[in-house]
């Protein structure tokens, strides 16, 4: 208990899913949490329940932006953590995704992430430093059929992460930037990439088969799994990572296995 005790952080995509479970995983460890969504009732009943903060936050507004950090400085005067979760998935063959879902995913992936740092980092220095995780994807590690689209937005967030890393370290300003990459977790996104997915493509994505077939060790991940992940790197315990990547993944980057029966 207490890993991150008295520290401050702002969870984007934070009502549901893997920010969600970060959110509550903060709390629990002693962090005084702002939960950012679009989900107003989500994140509301969220933050009531741990005692946190939320915030109304299109990340891709830049605009909406300033006044977030602000609302987070006013409420607890400073910031420590930043998590750069938010984003979406549109799965479908390359060929069949529109140039509007193309920037719509681009827009929440690697623009919402943009500006998050863009905006937090000033907070944070004045802060006395801290931990930025971006949250990125085994389909920013390697490639994957129905979703070069996804995947062309998570592999930019692994390489941002380590750019934003170097210039941080270069400015001395004690503010780390990892990345992690889930594999295949138990979240609402997979219900929402069902929607999303092209022409003829509307077979529902089921995690749990996905984990069960696709995963080495054999079934998908719960949230918390992740959320225990960027709870290490927001914690002093990894105050020597950054520019690093953390992936959690069951063990899918690292090849394929054949069950025995």
């Amino acid at each position: 208990m207490g890993q991150v005790q008295d520290k401050v952080a702002l969870i984007t995509g934070g009502a549901s899913g893997i920010g969600a479970a970060c959110a509550r995983t903060f709390a629990r460890e002693g962090a005084k949490v702002a939960v950012a969504d679009i989900d107003d009732a989500g994140g509301t009943a969220l933050a009531e329940s741990i005692g946190g903060l939320y915030l109304h936050l299109d990340v891709t507004d830049e605009a909406a932006w300033p006044g977030a950090i602000a609302v987070t400085e006013e409420k607890f005067g400073r910031l420590d953590v930043l998590v750069a979760n938010a984003g979406i998935a549109i799965f479908c063959p390359v060929l069949d995704m529109s140039l509007a879902d193309w920037r719509r995913q681009n827009a929440v992936n690697i623009d919402g992430v943009f500006l998050s740092v863009k905006h937090a980092i000033p907070l944070l220095r004045r802060s006395g430093g801290g931990s930025i995780i971006m949250m990125s994807s085994v389909a920013g590690l390697r490639g994957a059929g129905n979703l070069a689209g996804y995947s062309a937005s998570k592999g930019a967030v692994r390489l941002f992460a380590k750019s934003v890393a170097l210039e941080c370290a270069a400015a001395g300003d004690n503010v780390r930037v990892n990345s992690v990459h889930p594999g295949i977790i138990l979240t609402p996104i997979w219900r929402k990439a069902s929607d999303n997915q092209g022409p003829g493509q509307n077979i529902p994505l089921d995690p749990q088969e996905l984990g069960r077939t696709g995963v080495p060790l054999g079934a998908a991940a719960e949230p918390e799994e992740i959320a225990n992940g960027v709870l290490f790197l927001a914690s002093d315990a990894s105050r020597h990572m950054t520019g690093s990547e953390l992936v959690i993944d069951g063990g899918m980057t690292a090849g394929n296995i054949r069950r025995r029966t």
